[in-house]
């Protein structure tokens, strides 16, 4: 199969209740409904150490503030800290770790009947994660980035990068506190997906 060559499709401002960003659309036909964005503060104001987030699209939580995940907080604060340092925020969209929103559903209902993410996700067909975060890469080479300090707790993002010409300098945690309905779901996260999590 071969691969997609993902292109600018479309870029403004936007002023944001987290500040002033850049909004800009990527995809490889301006047919496609459902491009990646990206949200970048002024490219004269990066620094060679560009913080950045890589947020895989979660509408539950990024959108209807679930309480069953962390993503609403940690795009929350991903969305602050690049405001305050200056980098870039790529919204990927591969909902429920690249099942989609009806099949992520479908394993929340398993999900409330004891079983935990990853063998929700297995039960219905699929792997334990499916994303990929290639694009990701693509969209960082538009804009020529060089070294990053990557916002996240997932070892899997840091080491997708071990291969490739994207440097990650450092890593910045983005921890939230766990409440009651998404403490089982860090849980999974930390000791069966090897999380980087302090505050179970």
């Amino acid at each position: 199969m071969k691969d997609k060559i993902l292109k600018l499709q479309s870029k403004v401002n936007m002023e944001t209740i987290y500040g002033n960003f850049n909004i800009a659309t990527f995809t490889d036909s301006t047919e496609d409904l459902m491009p990646h964005i990206a949200l970048f503060t002024d490219q004269h104001n990066w620094s060679e150490n560009l913080p950045v987030r890589i947020h895989s699209e979660c509408m539950t939580g990024d959108l209807f503030g679930s309480k069953r995940c962390e993503c609403g907080e940690q795009l929350q604060h991903s969305l602050k800290f690049i405001q305050e340092h200056s980098g870039i925020l790529i919204y990927l969209r591969q909902e429920g770790r690249g099942i989609g929103i009806i099949n992520k559903l479908k394993a929340y209902c398993l999900q409330d009947e004891g079983y935990n993410t990853a063998e929700a996700n297995k039960m219905l067909g699929f792997e334990e994660d499916q994303r990929q975060y290639n694009d990701a890469i693509k969209i960082l080479d538009y804009f020529n980035v060089k070294n990053i300090r990557l916002l996240t707790n997932n070892p899997d993002k840091l080491d997708f990068f071990n291969d490739k010409k994207i440097n990650v300098v450092e890593r910045i945690p983005i921890e939230s506190h766990p409440n009651e309905t998404n403490y089982s779901y860090l849980k999974t996260k930390k000791d069966h997906f090897g999380h980087f999590l302090t505050k179970l």
